[in-house]
C-alpha cells in the first residue's frame, strides 16, 4: 500500500501508534482525576494503579534497545 510493505507498516503501527494510544490514555486518566476532583495524591495513585501497564510496555521497549545496543 502507497509503495510501503506490510512489515513497514506494522511497525510503524507498532511504533507511532501503540505510542500515540498510550499517551490517549494518560489524557483519559487525568480526564477521570479531574472530574473526580481527586485531588494531587487522587491523581498519582489514578496515574499510578491504571498507568503501571503502560511503565511495563516502556520498560520493554528499553530493555529491548538496550540488549541490542550490547549484543549486536
Amino acid at each position: 500500500m502507497f509503495g510501503y510493505s506490510e512489515e513497514q507498516i506494522a511497525q510503524f503501527g507498532l511504533s507511532w501508534g501503540v505510542g500515540a494510544f498510550m499517551v490517549y490514555m494518560v489524557f483519559i486518566i487525568l480526564q477521570l482525576a479531574r472530574e473526580s476532583k481527586a485531588g494531587r495524591f487522587g491523581t498519582f495513585v489514578l496515574l499510578l494503579g491504571l498507568g503501571f501497564g503502560m511503565v511495563g510496555y516502556l520498560a520493554k521497549g528499553a530493555i529491548k534497545w538496550f540488549m541490542s545496543g550490547i549484543g549486536g
